[in-house]
Parts: structure tokens; sequence; C-alpha cells
């Protein structure tokens, strides 16, 4: 964890703005006082498309949402 001075801050921005995208954590300060954290956001994933797992069920049976009977005692 590193803490800087709101002056370091300005005067470094570019540098611990690199330092908190590789992991480190860096405080701001007023005096000794913490103020906030410089934290990367997190990456967007890209948009789901529906169907993009077409043809990797080959086959469905019948009864797949039938009970099954090893869960018997747990359903009374």
């Amino acid at each position: 964890m590193r803490q800087v001075t709101i002056h370091e801050a300005k005067t470094h921005l570019s540098r611990l703005i690199e330092e908190a995208l590789q992991g480190e954590e860096v405080i701001i300060a007023k005096g000794r006082n913490p103020l906030v954290r410089i934290v990367p956001l997190s990456r967007k994933k890209p948009p789901r498309k529906a169907g993009g797992a077409r043809g990797v069920i080959k086959k469905i049976a019948a009864d797949f949402d039938a009970p099954l009977s090893d869960f018997d005692e747990y359903a009374r």
C-alpha cells in the first residue's frame, strides 16, 4: 500500500494510475488522513450473444426434468 498527499498525487497522477493498474494500492491523503483510494475499473466483458452455444448440446432426454429417485427422502 502506498499513501501520498494530494500535492504528490497532482504532481505524479499518471505514475500513480499506472501503479494502481499494476495492482498496487494507492491511497491519497490530506495530511495524514486517508481520503480516497485509486483502483482500476473492472474491464467490461463483451455482450453475450444468444445462440453462442449452438450445437454443443446434442440431445436432451425426454425426462431430463423428472425428479431423481436419489432425493426421494428430501422431498418429504
